[in-house]
């Protein structure tokens, strides 16, 4: 754990040196795109790291440059083969750099996959000084009993979502009140360690640097609940291409993390298949005329496929949209039930407000939310990112949810664990050898 700790900090202070000098770049690795956007930070002068809360150290910043190039090398939101990865990265991060007129060196990245586990975890101390100090946040976050999570995974996340001192709860920030004893509560996130380091291989070989690390359903949770869904509890369920990532916010802080290893390439599959046409045709297919939802007039609305392959008679092939939609239907359905078992296992049910926000780029299939009110049997939305300032137009769908999350993410780091100097009685006595050699393995 001392090891991940030290690497989470240099991160931090490699992020903090990053948007001094004002500009960094974010990169969304997708199954099916690969998004960079560059921005550049007003008052890069003025960032500070002070202050328990999602506003932690918030500064002003601007798009400067965004680029998108199809994803190759990328599935279920984990890396698959490594120099395509590496190429499509290299791709959208020079045409990112080539519309801002600026080198980057730093990036903040987002991925889908890697298994996300999610822990509660409680800590509890005696106030030394009456007082609650810095250190004393320090120390209960430290007292915090990490549960043994095996060998091969890491944490990627890890907020203390809930203080309370003696018999008060509910405090986002401590420091400063009067009490004895100071709790507690922490959401630990855990990935596969495999997965993470098949994806910093990839950025560091397009000579970059790591400034952050961010679970994309964590992200596009930041990006599309307003304000009041966050503190009063919601889901958001972001369906990508390869994975469909799902989040639980309240209170302003994620309190739980999955993800599903199915997504709008999958539905693409099936029409490939079921239609007996390219895949390329099938998205097209998908985007145009898809949908869950069937109704009177889908038997006579027919589809022309078009394809290529030389057969006249096979070429100008038409399905009705009823046909099409038979074949969409159940594998939505089968991720939708996926996501309806995961919420009813995370006590989604037991929250005040049980808002569900979909997004996402397979989210935009026409009907696709009255069937999720149907499973899910909960208020529904589609959700849209949040306008950022200097974001392309093409940029503002809810295909870009996770992206615009990761520059509020840059900007507006919510605390963690290793944004607190740990009490040096915590250390392991190794601690610092292990540090040495992580840096040495991977900087």
């Amino acid at each position: 754990m001392t090891d991940l700790y030290q690497s989470q900090r240099a991160m931090r202070n490699m992020r903090r040196a990053a948007m001094q000098r004002g500009v960094i770049a974010v990169l969304d690795v997708g199954s099916s795109k690969i998004a960079c956007l560059v921005l550049r930070f007003e008052n890069a002068d003025d960032v500070r790291e002070d202050g328990l809360g999602s506003l932690a150290g918030q500064s002003q910043f601007r798009v400067i440059g965004a680029a998108t190039t199809r994803s190759r090398g990328v599935r279920f939101g984990e890396v698959d083969a490594m120099q395509e990865t590496e190429r499509a990265i290299r791709t959208a991060v020079q045409a990112a750099q080539k519309m801002a007129q600026t080198r980057v060196d730093h990036v903040i990245a987002c991925f889908s996959g890697a298994q996300p586990r999610s822990y509660g975890l409680a800590g509890e101390i005696q106030i030394m000084d009456g007082q609650v100090s810095e250190q004393d946040v320090a120390r209960v976050l430290s007292a915090c009993d990490v549960p043994d999570f095996g060998q091969g995974r890491e944490v990627l996340h890890a907020h203390p979502v809930n203080f309370a001192i003696d018999h008060r709860s509910g405090l986002g920030d401590p420091r400063g009140h009067v009490g004895n004893k100071l709790a507690a509560d922490m959401h630990l996130l855990t990935i596969d360690t495999g997965a993470v380091q098949n994806l910093l291989y990839c950025i560091r070989r397009c000579d970059l640097e790591i400034a952050g690390l961010a679970s994309s359903a964590y992200v596009s949770g930041l990006a599309s609940l307003v304000e009041d869904e966050q503190e009063l509890g919601a889901a958001c369920i972001d369906m990508g291409g390869g994975a469909t990532g799902l989040s639980i916010f309240i209170k302003k802080h994620m309190i739980f993390a999955e993800s599903v290893r199915l997504g709008g390439d999958h539905v693409t599959s099936d029409i490939s298949k079921g239609l007996q046409v390219p895949l390329a045709t099938a998205e097209r297919i998908k985007t145009i005329h898809g949908g869950v939802q069937a109704t009177g007039m889908d038997d006579r609305e027919m589809i022309e496929i078009g394809a290529d392959c030389g057969d006249w008679e096979k070429d100008r092939r038409k399905v009705s949209r009823t046909e099409l939609i038979g074949i969409m239907r159940p594998r939505v359905e089968e991720i939708l039930e996926e996501v309806r078992v995961i919420l009813d296992a995370a006590g989604f049910d037991q929250l005040p407000s049980q808002q569900i926000v979909l997004t996402g780029g397979a989210s935009q299939i026409p009907g696709l939310d009255m069937l999720a009110a149907r499973i899910l049997g909960q208020n529904v939305r589609l959700g849209r990112p949040l306008r950022v300032q200097g974001l392309p137009q093409a940029a503002t769908g809810a295909a870009f949810s996770s992206t615009v999350g990761l520059c509020l993410f840059a900007a507006h780091p919510q605390d963690e664990w290793w944004d607190f100097e740990i009490p040096t009685e915590r250390y392991p006595a190794r601690s610092l050898r292990r540090a040495v050699k992580w840096f040495k393995d991977n900087w």
